[in-house]
């Protein structure tokens, strides 16, 4: 641990600003992919361990729409709607075989869709990394914050990503389709007795969340290199996340992820070979402590 550099950038307003911002968006990335499985868990209480390979496709969708138009509004759109696409197919004819079996089989089919994906990957685009460098765009001087500068694309995603998380609450909280997805999340039977298609509804929130895993994958496009089995880092931490803010709970995804996201930035300074032990240590505690988490509901 070198305690000194930690102390050191603490002091320095330019180190605090460049790893807040950093670590901003590895939170932000975190959470838009944390925040999917947090949805879809909670209406559906299916944990889908595909999710990380849903935000893989989505940057590699991304790549390939900016690679031939050059756009990367364009490029956002494509992986948003293509991932989403999927995932409602992927929840119809699989997910959906699955819900009320093991949970061992709803694993063994998410798991098979990861080895899958992975290969569908290589195959089409190749094993080496991808990158699709900083879109035009944002190609702007850097923003001055306090002593330090803010590269104009983090200040996006993070804006962007906060701006996502408020509108699906709302979306879940104050609309009428919310208030279907949050009864039927309580009680599927009854809902479908007042004659609501609770199957449309299941599509539409994995669809959703799927969705939110593609996007996450094309606002990574610019920042993080593309590789076959890059969900598989991500969808770790994604569900230390969803431990730790408590699965179900959007507000709970949101911190947690900032949380980890600023562990990990200033742990690569302070302790940059127990960065990740410090994550799973605040989880393992949050599960003896508190095991639904931050802001998740104890079971009844």
């Amino acid at each position: 641990m070198n305690a000194e550099a930690l102390l050191g950038c603490f002091a320095a307003p330019a180190c605090i600003v460049t790893q807040v911002s950093a670590g901003m968006i590895i939170g932000m990335l975190i959470f838009l992919v944390a925040s999917g499985v947090t949805l879809i868990f909670g209406v559906l209480k299916v944990v889908n361990f595909a999710h990380g390979s849903f935000y893989m496709l989505g940057a590699y969708l991304a790549l390939t729409v900016y690679g031939a138009s050059g756009s990367y509004t364009l490029a956002v759109l494509a992986a948003v709607v293509g991932v989403g696409l999927f995932g409602t197919i992927f929840e119809r004819f699989f997910m959906s075989r699955v819900y009320n079996a093991d949970v061992l089989m709803q694993l063994l089919v998410c798991y098979a869709f990861i080895l899958i994906l992975d290969d569908v990957v290589k195959i089409v685009w190749g094993g080496d990394f991808l990158k699709m460098g900083m879109p035009r765009e944002f190609a702007l001087p850097p923003i001055k914050v306090w002593d330090g500068y803010v590269p104009p694309f983090y200040a996006f995603l993070t804006v962007f990503a906060v701006a996502i998380a408020v509108l699906v609450g709302a979306l879940l909280r104050f609309t009428q389709f919310g208030k279907i997805v949050r009864a039927a999340a309580v009680n599927r039977q009854m809902v479908s007795v007042l004659g609501i298609n609770t199957s449309l509804v299941y599509a539409l929130i994995f669809g959703l969340g799927s969705m939110l895993a593609g996007l996450a994958g094309a606002l990574a496009a610019p920042v993080r290199a593309a590789v076959p089995g890059m969900g598989f880092e991500i969808l770790i931490e994604c569900f230390i996340v969803t431990i730790i803010g408590g699965m179900g709970s959007m507000a709970g995804a949101f911190i947690a992820a900032i949380g980890i996201g600023l562990i990990r930035s200033f742990g690569s300074i302070g302790f940059p070979l127990a960065s990740e032990g410090v994550m799973f240590a605040i989880m393992a505690i949050m599960l003896l402590v508190r095991p639904a988490g931050l802001f998740g509901r104890k079971a009844s």
